[in-house]
C-alpha cells in the first residue's frame, strides 16, 4: 500500500440537530428535527428522530406524523457555520489537501501527512478527539485508499464511528452492500438493475455489458470501476461556491405584495449575510418564486458592480419579483427563494463609485457581528415584521 493514497472522507453527525441538542440540554436525548414551518422540510434529524424513519429532505408534515412528540427547532445558520469553521481548521491542522463538500463534511488527503502524525488510522483518531474536545460534537470517518470508498466507509459505522477499508478487506466490506450506496444510482436505476436481478455491489460488479448497457450506455465501464472500489478522482483543495441563496416555503400561500416584500427582505438579509462571511460579492441576483400549484419559476438580473450589501440584493429581487407579478397577476406563492451566483472574491471597493460599497453598509457589519454572536433571529429589520410583530 506504500504507493496509495490515505484519504479520510470526514462525515458530522447530525449536525445541524446535534448543535441544537449541544447549546441546550432540555433537547439532549429527545427527537429533534431542524427546519422551517411545517410545509417546509426536515434539514436535519437527530439520531432519535431517525428512529422514528425521519430524514432530511422528507417533508416536516410527515415528519410530525411519524413523531408526534418531536421538536422542531428553527434553523440557525450562524451558528452551524461558526461550528464548521471551528472543525475544518482541525482538518487544516493535519493537512492543506481539504476538500469540503458541505458544512459538515471533507475528504482529507493525509497520504504526506503520516511522517509527522502516525499512520492514517492513527490520525483519524486524533481528528474525531480534536473535535469533540473543541465543539463537543462527533464525527463519523471512513478511512481508504480513494473518495469513494472513503465516503461509503464514513456511512458504515455511525454515529462517532471510524471505519477502515484496506486492498484485503475491500471485497468483504463493499460486495455485501445494496447497490445503492453507489454514487449516481437513485430510485429509477435502482428499478431498472432489480428488474435484472442486481442488488448489492457485487451483483454490480461481475455483471456483463450485455446487462449493463441498457442501464448505464456509455457509462457502463466507469459504473463497473465504481462497484470495483476503483476513483482515482484527487482530493481538490478549492473548491469555488457557485451559488449561495436561500428560500423558505410558507405555512400558508402568500397573495399580498407588502408581505412577499417582507419575506423576500428576510431571504435577501440572509443571502447577502452569507455572502459577506465568505467575503464573496455576486455578479446576478436571482429569485425562485414557487406558485401554489408548484409550478417554479426563476428569474434573474446582473449586478454591476457585483456586490454583498443587503439594500443591493433587495433592491434587484423586488424589481425581479414586481415584474414577475406583472405576468402573473393575482398569482398565490407558496415558496420563495433568493440566490446570489457569478460570485467573486470581495475586493476594496471603488472609493469613487456611486451607491453602497460591494461588501455592505455599515449596518450590515453591525447586524452580522451581532448576528454571529447571538444568533440569526436575534436582530432584524424594523421592515421584516409583521404588524402584529411590533410592540
Amino acid at each position: 500500500m506504500t504507493d496509495e493514497r490515505r484519504i479520510l472522507h470526514v462525515d458530522m453527525d447530525a449536525f445541524y440537530a446535534s448543535i441544537e441538542q449541544r447549546d441546550d440540554p432540555s433537547l439532549r436525548g429527545k427527537p429533534v428535527v431542524v427546519g422551517g414551518n411545517t410545509r417546509g422540510v426536515v434539514a436535519a434529524a437527530s439520531y432519535e428522530a431517525r428512529v422514528f424513519g425521519i430524514r432530511s429532505a422528507m417533508p416536516m408534515r410527515d415528519a410530525l406524523r411519524r413523531c408526534p412528540n418531536l421538536h422542531r427547532v428553527q434553523p440557525r445558520m450562524s451558528r452551524y457555520q461558526e461550528a464548521s469553521k471551528e472543525v475544518f481548521t482541525i482538518f487544516r491542522e493535519f493537512t492543506p489537501l481539504v476538500e469540503g463538500l458541505s458544512l459538515d463534511e471533507a475528504f482529507l488527503d493525509v497520504t504526506n501527512s503520516m511522517q509527522l502524525f502516525g499512520d492514517e488510522i492513527r490520525i483519524a483518531r486524533e481528528v474525531k478527539k480534536r473535535i469533540r474536545e473543541r465543539t463537543k460534537l462527533t464525527a463519523s470517518v471512513g478511512v481508504a485508499s480513494n473518495k469513494l470508498v472513503a465516503k461509503i466507509a464514513s456511512d458504515l459505522d455511525k454515529p462517532d464511528g471510524l471505519f477502515v477499508v484496506t486492498t484485503d478487506n475491500m471485497r468483504e466490506v463493499l460486495d455485501p452492500l445494496p447497490v445503492s450506496v453507489i454514487p449516481g444510482i437513485g430510485p429509477e436505476t435502482l428499478s431498472r438493475l432489480s428488474r435484472i436481478g442486481i442488488a448489492t455491489v457485487a451483483d454490480l460488479r461481475l455483471a456483463s455489458d450485455h446487462d449493463l448497457e441498457p442501464v448505464f450506455g456509455r457509462f457502463t465501464n466507469r459504473t463497473r470501476d465504481r462497484a470495483a472500489g476503483i476513483d482515482d478522482r484527487p482530493v481538490q483543495p478549492s473548491r469555488p461556491d457557485k451559488s449561495i441563496s436561500a428560500e423558505e416555503t410558507f405555512d400558508e400561500d402568500l397573495s399580498e405584495l407588502g408581505t412577499m416584500r417582507r419575506q423576500l427582505l428576510r431571504l435577501c438579509e440572509r443571502t447577502a449575510s452569507r455572502l459577506r462571511a465568505k467575503e464573496l460579492v455576486a455578479g446576478t441576483v436571482q429569485i425562485k418564486i414557487r406558485q401554489s400549484d408548484f409550478t417554479t419559476f426563476t428569474r434573474q438580473c446582473a449586478l454591476r458592480p457585483p456586490a454583498s450589501s443587503t439594500e443591493t440584493l433587495y433592491a434587484t429581487a423586488t424589481k425581479l419579483l414586481v415584474d414577475w407579478l406583472a405576468e402573473f397577476p393575482g398569482a398565490r406563492v407558496r415558496l420563495l427563494g433568493v440566490g446570489g451566483n457569478d460570485l467573486a472574491r470581495d475586493t476594496q471597493p471603488d472609493l469613487f463609485a456611486p451607491g453602497l460599497p460591494a461588501g455592505g453598509s455599515q449596518l450590515d457589519q453591525a447586524v452580522d457581528k451581532i448576528r454571529d454572536r447571538f444568533g440569526d433571529e436575534s436582530l432584524g429589520r424594523a421592515r421584516t415584521l409583521d404588524s402584529g410583530q411590533i410592540r
